[in-house]
């Protein structure tokens, strides 16, 4: 069994060195775009370069994060960024984007892609379609237990990195819009403003609803290591070189040792912790004791002293790559010395011939401690194959100088692994000039959280029903397609732990002549097409370029539902033959949550039956949707379509959300208001019109 990877955390030059130092196996940065921490420092090209050739010559892989999507005006900057990077001769680049990963295939075809925790993947099934598409590892989603993460282990050969230490985001990563839809800074684009570590609330007992502790699961890296797990990762680009140090130290510690010191486990609290840790989620133990923020004893906690204490521990170059050297001595020709890492082998010549001893002749011993003075270099002499002929004089100048050549020429052998093959492609070499489909009549679609429908429904081109709702009250299902509805299912999003009913329910569907199928998640989408059904991509998927679009039509989807974070002007510049399609109206999902923010307080299930709200600091009130395993927080307004989009050509159908609207007279008024262009007291327009924040944000 090999060991479990450390995998540090490095937004600039001095958190590289604090990880290497420490003894991270591998670290991840991020470039100074397309990052999502872009307030991190990230790395500039050069920078990346220096950073790769300092950690390669220390064994240490790096892995780029290019983990934000991207939108079509920028995939030419993004792919040349691909490039360089390959060329600094990174080990693995993260990625969210899948149009973006499916490019990178084709451009650097020997380039590790690692998929990121922004693409929810929580599922055996969605393991299995990135090892399809030719992702080699899987960062999982941070809300799993350690019974979901064996599973999935056991039952797919891909290799897969769990977070073990960091900041724990209340959503799903990669499915929240909180950010974005307040305040255009998205989540999705590495600009987050964090807004649910405000204050919400259900009730008084708990002021801060959406904000949880820091999760720390450092304690079972050796169960990870047993169960399969390949990289144990720490959150925190955008923390202190000293948090790094600590979360590093303290990995390396339980993985080696099996056990992490008192004086490291007291670092680690008091350099960065929300009133403490939790591993609620690997325990499967959710609720309130979960919930925490930082408040004035954590700040204060983590003080100059405690940092120059930390500093201390990493002041020097950790010398961690054996070498083995062998030196060869005779009087009157130079010295010839050869070291060895295992991998990479080089030879030096003295300039100077050794000459005869006049007193005592060098030993063995003597050349040993030279060779050893290994200093601020990554190599530790190991082993030492002496030749010496006769009485042999060598001046320590001599030997020092040789051996510091040596080293050199070997840490410059260590600073390249891969040299890439790149193919030089740009985004018009990837994505097909032909349009979208063009209708001049839109299609319009409801999605419905009952099955409660309304007559006039039956002139809808796809009615999407909770797949469980079907499954409950198939007769019900079965005499609304015989009335002439056109009815379809919605997959959950959040898939946790019913996988298996999910294909059931799939099943069932398909065997009452359900054909199609809402899917927000790449494991749905990779069990809808095992079982032959028709795919139909939400927003949750977060289709958001081109690239992404092509991947949909190649791998078989029948439309497109593309992210609401995507501008009109955006959408209308989109290329694809496949039907596109907006969210039209709903009070849109702001967050998807494992752990229920309304049992954070007082209430329970029996109390809340999905009619409590969260409140913000202003008072504007959340709804909830939950379906047992996750739940839905909802926009406090609902959305509704600007002129741009309904006129907008390049858009086939028009979708409408009905999440909290449960009475079909409700739903009728609501879709007769829409048809008629009347007004609503409240309501927004989303990101239609204002867009999203670039990566800049300073």
């Amino acid at each position: 069994m090999n060991k479990i990877e450390i995998l540090a955390p490095s937004g600039g030059f001095d958190s590289i060195y604090a990880a290497v130092r420490s003894g991270a196996d591998a670290v991840y940065v991020g470039a100074k775009d397309f990052s999502a921490r872009a307030s991190a420092k990230n790395f500039s090209i050069e920078e990346l370069k220096e950073a790769v050739k300092y950690c390669h010559a220390y064994s240490v892989k790096v892995y780029l994060a290019l983990n934000t999507l991207i939108f079509d005006d920028e995939i030419d900057e993004a792919l040349e960024l691909v490039k360089n990077a390959a060329k600094c001769d990174i080990d693995a680049l993260i990625v969210q984007d899948i149009g973006l990963a499916m490019a990178v295939k084709k451009i650097v075809p020997q380039l590790k892609l690692h998929a990121s925790t922004q693409m929810s993947v929580h599922t055996l099934s969605g393991a299995k379609a990135l090892k399809e598409l030719g992702f080699s590892r899987v960062v999982l989603a941070r809300e799993m237990s350690k019974t979901e993460i064996e599973h999935i282990a056991k039952n797919c050969d891909i290799e897969l990195e769990v977070f073990v230490h960091g900041a724990l985001c209340m959503c799903v990563s990669g499915q929240c819009y909180m950010s974005a839809m307040l305040g255009t800074r998205s989540a999705n684009r590495g600009t987050c403003a964090q807004p649910c570590r405000l204050p919400f609330s259900s009730d008084s007992s708990n002021t801060h609803a959406l904000s949880l502790k820091d999760n720390s699961i450092i304690e079972y890296i050796k169960e990870l290591e047993e169960i399969g797990v390949v990289s144990a990762k720490i959150e925190g680009r955008m923390k202190r070189p000293e948090y790094v140090a600590s979360a590093t130290k303290a990995c390396v510690q339980m993985r080696d040792k099996g056990l992490v010191d008192e004086e490291t486990r007291e670092q680690l609290k008091a350099v960065f912790s929300r009133t403490g840790f939790t591993d609620g989620y690997y325990t499967n133990k959710l609720g309130h004791d979960m919930f925490g923020y930082r408040k004035k004893e954590d700040v204060v906690s983590a003080s100059e002293k405690l940092f120059r204490q930390i500093r201390s521990t990493y002041k020097d170059e950790l010398q961690r790559v054996d070498i083995d050297a062998k030196i060869k001595l005779c009087v009157d020709e130079p010295i010839t010395l050869s070291v060895t890492d295992g991998n990479n082998s080089v030879t030096v010549v003295s300039k100077n011939p050794v000459t005869e001893a006049m007193n005592q002749p060098i030993s063995k011993e003597k050349i040993e401690s030279y060779l050893k003075k290994t200093g601020d270099t990554p190599f530790s002499l190991a082993n030492l194959l002496c030749e010496i002929e006769g009485n042999c004089f060598v001046s320590a100048k001599d030997m020092n100088a040789l051996r510091r050549e040596a080293l050199e020429k070997l840490y410059k052998e260590r600073e390249i692994i891969h040299n890439y093959e790149i193919n030089d492609l740009c985004f018009s070499d990837l994505v097909s000039d032909a349009k979208t489909n063009i209708c001049d009549k839109k299609l319009s679609r409801a999605l419905v959280s009952n099955l409660e429908i309304p007559e006039s429904f039956k002139s809808l081109d796809l009615v999407f029903v909770p797949l469980f709702e079907c499954q409950k009250n198939q007769e019900k299902v079965k005499i609304l397609i015989n009335e002439g509805f056109n009815i379809a299912v919605e997959i959950p999003r959040g898939m946790f732990s019913r996988e298996d009913k999910i294909i059931n329910a799939l099943k069932i569907a398909k065997a009452i002549g359900i054909k199609d199928v809402l899917c927000h998640n790449i494991g749905a989408v990779y069990l809808s097409k095992q079982l032959g059904l028709s795919i139909h991509l939400g927003f949750a998927m977060n289709i958001a370029n081109s690239l992404s679009l092509q991947w949909a039509e190649d791998y078989g989807c029948s439309d497109v539902e593309v992210s609401f974070e995507l501008d009109y002007h955006r959408i209308e510049a989109l290329k694809s033959e496949l039907p596109l399609g907006v969210v039209a109206y709903g009070y849109l999902p702001l967050m998807m949550t494992r752990n229920c923010p309304v049992k954070s307080g007082n209430n329970s299930c029996a109390t809340c039956k999905n009619s409590i709200k969260l409140q913000d600091r202003k008072g504007e009130q959340f709804s909830l949707k939950c379906d047992g395993i996750v739940t839905e927080i909802l926009n406090c307004v609902p959305l509704i379509l600007p002129l741009e989009i309904i006129k907008s050509k390049n858009i086939v159908f028009n979708n409408f959300h009905f999440n909290v609207e449960n009475s079909v007279e409700n739903k009728e008024k609501i879709l007769k208001n829409l048809s008629e262009n009347r007004s609503f007291p409240r309501f927004t327009h989303g990101l239609y019109l204002r867009g999203v924040k670039n990566f800049t944000i300073f």
